[in-house]
């Protein structure tokens, strides 16, 4: 065997351990939350560290506990989830409603610094969010903001803006500028040449930092903790799932099952959108 043989099949074989691996650690740790959360609590203290379960232990009173209420005040889970998700829904479309325009300004028109503006934008992402606690709490106390989703809402597209505008001129700076050299011929406007044809085609990279955003809004707990810890009808999930957390009576059962429903969403959502996020949808389309 020599030696270029040797190091395809010592690399395929490498691969694949790798793979399996990585797998076993990402989905290993949700496949034991979701264990802990159907079975008994009875049965996790006797044994902990039993990795199946079979079918006739199967409880699901645990996910009836966490949606039905998670404080003597009737705070139900499925009244955090619609808080988390109002807030999540609306960072994303006014976050892509400001940052497709912007980044597609920075990568396709010709003005004084037009080469260093994105950098600014990501230099803004760079400080820490405890920096910023103090002022928006303060800022938003006088403006009467506090304990809302809207103003909760503002916070996180504020952080998540420059983020997305530099993502997005990354990739948009990838699509030939023939095909809208193409479309204006065609007489399509820049509006028109925008939306009719390099955001379909740049609908992975749009669909990417949807999905991030998403994460963002629904998994973050620093400012939620902040601007709504004063009204228990404003709390997002995360705040829920922390309250779960720190209870002293409740099992640990419930506090995955909790964790279960917070996950649920965020993974539903990346495999619906996996076939956009993989498809190169620039393929073939520049000839020439």
């Amino acid at each position: 065997m020599d030696r270029d043989r040797f190091e395809n099949r010592l690399f395929g074989v490498l691969r694949w351990v790798v793979i399996v691996v990585l797998a076993l650690a990402t989905l290993f740790p949700f496949y034991y939350m979701v264990l802990l959360s159907i079975r008994p609590i009875e049965s996790l203290l006797q044994d902990p560290g039993r990795l199946w379960v079979d079918f006739s232990e199967w409880t699901l009173r645990t996910y009836g506990e966490v949606l039905a209420s998670t404080e003597d005040d009737g705070q139900g889970m499925l009244s955090l989830l619609g808080n988390s998700a109002l807030v999540s829904a609306g960072t994303v479309l006014l976050t892509l409603a400001v940052a497709i325009p912007g980044a597609y300004a920075i990568s396709r028109l010709r003005f004084f610094g037009h080469r260093q503006v994105h950098f600014l934008f990501l230099a803004v992402y760079m400080f820490p969010a405890i920096l910023l606690a103090v002022p928006l709490f303060v800022l938003f106390t006088k403006l009467g903001l506090r304990d809302s989703l809207t103003g909760l809402m503002i916070v996180y597209i504020a952080q998540t803006i420059p983020v997305s505008i530099y993502t997005l001129r990354n990739y948009l700076t990838t699509i030939p500028d023939s095909i809208e050299e193409a479309a204006a011929i065609d007489g399509c406007s820049r509006w028109q040449t925008m939306w009719r044809v390099t955001m379909p085609l740049a609908a992975p990279a749009v669909m990417a930092n949807a999905l991030y955003v998403f994460m963002i809004a629904w998994n973050e707990f620093l400012f939620a903790l902040l601007f709504l810890a004063a009204d228990r009808s404003q709390w997002t999930v995360s705040l829920g799932l922390a309250q779960l957390s720190g209870g002293i009576e409740v099992p640990k059962t419930v506090l995955m099952a909790g964790s279960v429903v917070l996950t649920i969403p965020i993974v539903a959502l990346f495999y619906a959108a996996e076939r956009m996020l993989t498809e190169g949808l620039t393929s073939g389309a520049d000839k020439g």
